[in-house]
């Protein structure tokens, strides 16, 4: 995603993503449909062929035909008077069951809504995607300089608060494995992380609680994450994060370290969680 183009689109100044996909691991087409169904879920508005083909990077001749399949499926509507598309219900209620009475305005949402009024900053849930921490879900920031996080952005494991939260409980080896072909492969941001570095970083968190990560992946910014209680009859792993210009968190650390401590064990661990979880016996 062109994330300059798209901070005008949205009228943000300080945009956070990922530019880079893995296309030559995935069935073009099929990439093509849903980053054009996240870029709607971004966007919040109905919007042009010509929008989502600049915004995408995609030929327009390609994105016009996949708009159409979309409407003809039923997944998008199309505005005949302002000639521009926008999802259908039927793309809200996907998935809708998958974790419902956590996710559905449930414990885990309120707790994310909780700590965004707390401390006014972007509040993102992520989830481990094979070398990749991805936010699935981001609650953006209220406060008047603040950093806006793309939803279905990831982060390296190796170099990212939550990636470090999502691999602190393996044991040494995969980690040192993770470690590896982290600096083996290409990065969007050159950053190298030697093992030792990743060993003593996820100690930290092992040791702390939680990790603190600042201006690798996006200049000026970073995240304070947790990681979250196991859900029930789910074997994904989940961090939950504070994202925000550098010298917020730096300044208030402690204050958005308790926030998550009291926020998560009030939604997650307390009578309102009751169903919702599983011991995490990690």
């Amino acid at each position: 995603m062109e994330l300059a183009r798209l901070g005008q689109a949205l009228g943000e100044r300080w945009v956070a993503g990922h530019e880079r996909d893995d296309t030559d691991q995935i069935v073009k087409s099929a990439g093509r449909v849903l980053r054009i169904l996240e870029l709607f879920d971004v966007l919040k508005r109905e919007a042009l062929v010509s929008e989502v083909s600049e915004l995408l990077e995609m030929p327009q001749s390609s994105t016009s035909v996949l708009l159409r399949s979309l409407v003809v499926m039923g997944y998008l509507s199309y505005n005949a008077p302002t000639r521009a598309f926008a999802p259908t219900t039927r793309v809200a209620l996907l998935g809708s069951w998958v974790n419902g009475p956590l996710l559905s305005d449930g414990p885990l949402i309120r707790l994310m809504h909780r700590l965004n009024v707390r401390t006014g900053q972007a509040v993102v849930l992520a989830v481990r995607n094979h070398v990749w921490s991805q936010y699935i879900h981001v609650v953006q920031a209220t406060s008047p300089v603040r950093l806006y996080v793309v939803k279905g952005s990831r982060r390296p494991l190796a170099c990212s608060a939550t990636g470090l939260t999502l691999i602190a409980d393996l044991p040494d080896s995969e980690i040192k494995r993770i470690g590896v072909r982290y600096n083996a492969e290409p990065q969007e941001v050159d950053v190298k992380v030697p093992v030792a570095t990743l060993l003593d970083r996820v100690q930290a968190v092992r040791d702390n609680g939680y990790a603190f990560q600042h201006d690798t992946v996006t200049a000026g910014a970073g995240v304070i994450a947790m990681r979250l209680p196991q859900l029930e009859k789910s074997e994904e792993r989940l961090s939950i994060g504070i994202a925000a210009p550098t010298e917020i968190l730096r300044d208030n650390k402690d204050e958005f370290v308790l926030a998550l401590h009291e926020e998560i064990g009030s939604h997650l661990i307390g009578p309102a969680a009751e169903g919702a979880l599983q011991p995490d016996t990690n």
